[in-house]
């Protein structure tokens, strides 16, 4: 566990650097660098004190390049680490020292190689004897030890570095880590390899994660990810204190990585060494385009390699099995066929290995479900947030199951334990813990199946059970358990189109539509035409005209939206009259990134309008199916996911072209029931669209009194307070940190969701308090309304975005009567108006916010407009909360025909009085 004094001086010394040093890879670097220094100084020291002598600063002899007879000479002593801090060395000498000595450390005949690694090509990027003499004294206060305290402050320091883009690289999440490797299960007698090992993360969580399995406090078996994560501190100590002398070195001979960056290398060597790896075996090399190390297997391989080629792509050897010049390709395809006869492998891989309908991303996919493959977890997009949004997968391969089991087990991540916004914040719900048991239940289920002979002839749904016998048992209570996030199919189901497609949805929505209650009809068969849209060209388009319409004017509600129309001329339309838009019509987005595709809507009433390429209208058969039932249905399962799997994917677009709709299979009731359900689903409506009235036209109305003062904001409050109010404060004092996604707009609660050190956010953040009024100043987040008042800020102090105007109210205003008056649309014309800069950069100035004039009526009548205000927006929340009830209640009559689950709302019991999210006014 990383405590706070090992943390502090790690962000001392990157503050000291950072002047100099900008790139937080290049502050690591001298970090690393420095501390190795310092260790091997003190190693030098307890070899003293023991009786011997030093080792690493001691002088050596070379031969006389002049003399071969002779020797020259080295004097190494000068650079100990008390050499360079005598009272007569100078900064400047102090400077000259270091860098001769850190540039000369790999020639040092009585240095280990290990260290002489870390030391290659290693010099001083910057000449400011101050700022080395600074930095030098801040890493004097870390002691050589082996404890985990210095392990841990690495990694911490590493996951300052963060991304490393340009090569498709980025650092995995420390949960995500643990996960993996608690999934896979390394044991202490296996061969482990990364071959891709970056920072060395996976490798010392399963170093961690076998310690554990040998701990002898660990009488709840924990594993990595429930060590790591399911404890503030953790619940104990002496990991491996079960393996012996001999097994603990083996464990360590067992472990090694590779990598191409000798960066990486160094850094990995330094982790390694923290962690108790006295000769870590990490090897500077190319896994793709070397053969050096071919014929080395291992028996577990865990990786997250680089998802980007260079341009031009990999140029491999010869020996793969599968052709590419795609890096993820070949790295799935080199762990693979590196596994040992009972080999087991967990893999991050991006999307494009799921699904990807290249020759070479087939044949990988059919290699691994027929050979390697057991189970397949999707992530949801954002885990890499905030270097990539990048959508990814965990392959998990086991050799053994793989050989008797005919069935992949797909298991769907909806929630990781954290947002997946750019500030990954922990949340509640974390399904994590969960798919790792059920993932060791389907492996007990299927090694069951291996010992006992044979294995089942027929898909296992883990979603709905089914079958007899202990083997089909042991699945049906790991569906009882986790149903809803994972599923079995069979390998024949996978390969039978020759796609080998890995994307779980694609199979688990197939297997929904036999749960469904009424028969199942292709579109093609209870409609008139399918019809797609035009393309405009440059000369059609105009400022007004006919409407054209668009993907975007499909709402992800799935209704009509005049919103950001775009035109094209009369003459032009008149060669497209055949494309206008009906009554009835159904209208869905067939072409746009595969996430939206799918999207529909209903044409509520005749348009004169045309329709684009990436829009298709459906006219059909009012004898079979009903408009708004189509269109809801069609909406619904785009809302599922459905055509995520069911689209062709191009580079950054996909499709569904008009045979592949007219095949989808819909459930189809008598059109009388059709009838009933459409009734229904426009009653929820009615009730909706009602509520969405209240909602968006309710404005806090303040009749101002002539009589009231008025007076310049800056009169009343204090703008952006002096964080000198803070000097009292200790450095280590937790406070609350807003970024600007955590502030609202039009709300005026907020929720201070992270917590942080006053030290890390006391430069270049800003400061308020308990009911400050936060404003943001820049566009376009001023104009959309972000503001609001601080409320529950740990040890009532808050720290937040930079773009920030804080306002503190005197005696003579509430909080609340600021925030009424900086959020109306006269207020933010009139910042607009004002604002300084160009382009998004655009600022409302502090002078224009100052002398802003507001009405000023006694603090006892501001607080009775206030209270009225409250009392008005318990209604309009109670609106809003209509609003997604009954949203709900129309995904739920939809699903209702699939025969699928309904899903009620939290909290669906209407309590007009209970506590509201508000725009206005403080919690009661």
């Amino acid at each position: 566990m990383l405590d706070t004094t090992t943390k502090k001086r790690i962000d001392d010394c990157r503050d000291i650097l950072v002047g100099k040093l900008p790139d937080p890879k290049a502050q690591i670097e001298q970090i690393t660098i420095g501390l190795i220094y310092k260790f091997m100084d003190d190693m030098d020291k307890e070899a003293v004190e023991l009786g011997g002598t030093p080792k690493f600063f001691s002088n050596y002899t070379i031969p006389d390049p002049k003399n071969s007879e002779q020797e020259i000479m080295v004097e190494f002593e000068k650079y100990s680490w008390d050499r360079l801090f005598d009272s007569k060395v100078t900064a400047a000498e102090m400077l000259k020292l270091y860098s001769e000595a850190i540039e000369g450390m790999e020639k040092n005949p009585n240095i280990p190689q290990l260290f002489r690694d870390i030391f290659n090509n290693a010099y001083l990027p910057y000449r400011d004897p101050e700022t080395l003499k600074l930095f030098l004294k801040t890493i004097g206060e870390f002691e050589y030890t082996h404890s985990e305290k210095l392990g841990d402050a690495f990694e911490y320091l590493l996951s300052v570095m963060g991304s490393q883009g340009d090569a498709g690289q980025f650092r995995t999440p420390r949960h995500i880590i643990d996960f993996l490797v608690a999934a896979v299960d390394p044991d202490k007698t296996d061969t482990l390899l990364d071959p891709a090992c970056g920072t060395s993360g996976f490798l010392i969580s399963a170093y961690k994660h076998i310690l554990l399995k040998d701990t002898r406090t660990n009488k709840e078996n924990l594993n990595i990810f429930q060590y790591n994560n399911n404890y503030k501190s953790k619940p104990f100590n002496n990991l491996g204190d079960g393996l012996t002398p001999d097994e603990r070195k083996k464990l360590i001979n067992n472990i090694s990585g590779y990598d191409i960056s000798p960066d990486m290398v160094r850094l990995s060597l330094v982790n390694l060494y923290l962690h108790g790896f006295s000769n870590p075996h990490i090897n500077e090399y190319d896994t793709l385009s070397s053969e050096d190390r071919w014929n080395e297997s291992y028996d577990v391989i865990l990786a997250n390699p680089p998802f980007m080629s260079p341009k031009g792509g990999i140029r491999p050897h010869k020996r793969f099995t599968i052709q590419s010049k795609r890096s993820e390709v070949l790295f799935v395809d080199y762990i693979a066929e590196h596994l040992n006869p009972r080999g087991r492998a967990g893999i991050i891989v991006p999307e494009g290995v799921i699904f990807q309908s290249g020759t070479a991303y087939k044949d990988l996919r059919k290699m691994l479900v027929e050979n390697y493959l057991y189970a397949v977890v999707s992530l949801p997009a954002g885990v890499f947030n905030p270097y990539s949004g990048v959508k990814t997968s965990i392959l998990l391969m086991d050799k053994e199951i793989a050989k008797t089991s005919d069935e992949i087990l797909f298991v769907k991540i909806d929630n990781d334990g954290y947002n997946l916004g750019a500030q990954r914040t922990a949340v509640k719900g974390g399904q994590l813990e969960e798919a790792i048991e059920l993932l060791k239940q389907f492996k007990a289920a299927k090694s069951h199946t291996e010992h006992h002979g044979g294995h089942p002839d027929r898909h296992t749904e883990l979603v709905s059970g089914s079958g007899s016998g202990s083997d089909d048992e042991m699945l049906k209570q790991v569906q009882h358990d986790y149903g809803s996030m994972a599923h079995a199919v069979l390998k024949s189901e996978i390969g039978k189109n020759g796609e080998y497609n890995l994307s779980g949805e694609r199979y688990k929505v197939n297997e929904n539509l036999k749960n469904a209650i009424f028969e199942f009809v292709e579109i093609g068969k209870i409609v008139n035409e399918i019809k797609s849209g035009f393309a405009c060209g440059r000369e059609g388009q105009a400022d007004f005209g006919v409407p054209h319409i668009r993907p975007m004017n499909i709402t992800e509600k799935g209704t009509f939206d005049w919103t950001n129309t775009k035109y094209i001329t009369e003459d032009y339309f008149s060669k497209y009259k055949e494309y206008t838009l009906m009554q009835n019509d159904v209208l869905f987005n067939n072409t746009n990134s595969k996430e939206l595709i799918g999207k529909t809507c209903i044409i509520e009433e005749n348009l004169h309008c045309g329709f684009s390429n990436h829009m298709t209208r459906i006219r059909v058969n009012r004898e079979k199916v009903i408009p708004k039932y189509l269109s809801s249905i069609l909406h619904y399962m785009w809302y599922m996911g459905v055509f995520l799997d069911k689209c062709n994917k191009w580079v950054g677009q996909a499709g569904i072209n008009n045979k592949m709709l007219s095949q989808i299979q819909i459930p189809l009731p008598h059109v009388s029931v059709q009838s009933a359900i459409v009734s229904e689903i426009e009653s929820y409506q009615k009730i909706i669209d009602g509520a969405k009235q209240v909602v968006e036209n309710y404005k806090p109305n303040i009749d101002i009194d002539p009589d009231w003062e008025m007076v310049e904001l800056g009169e009343v409050c204090e703008i952006n307070p002096k964080k000198s109010e803070l000097q009292p404060y200790p450095d280590n004092l937790e406070v609350s940190f807003v970024p600007m996604a955590n502030l609202n707009e039009n709300q005026i609660d907020f929720v201070p969701k992270q917590i942080k050190l006053l030290r890390e956010v006391v430069k270049g953040y800003t400061y308020f308090r308990e009911d400050d009024v936060l404003l943001a100043k820049v566009t376009p987040c001023f104009e959309n309304g972000k503001a609001g008042i601080a409320k529950g800020l740990k040890n009532g102090i808050g720290f937040g975005s930079s773009e920030y105007y804080v306002f503190r109210p005197n005696d003579k205003i509430l909080s609340t009567w600021i925030y009424l008056n900086i959020i109306t649309n006269g207020f933010k014309e009139k910042g607009k108006l004002n604002m300084t800069g160009t382009g998004g950069l655009q600022r409302v100035p502090k002078d224009f916010v100052i002398s802003t004039l507001i009405p000023l009526p006694p603090v006892k009548i501001q607080q009775q407009i206030i209270s009225q205000i409250e009392k008005e927006q318990e209604l309009v929340n109670a609106n809003k909360q209509l609003i997604e009830i009954f949203e709900q209640k129309i995904k739920d009559r939809i699903a209702k025909v699939w025969g699928e689950e309904q899903h009620p709302v939290q909290g669906q019991e209407l309590n007009l009085a209970a506590e509201q999210e508000g725009y206005y006014g403080t919690k009661k």
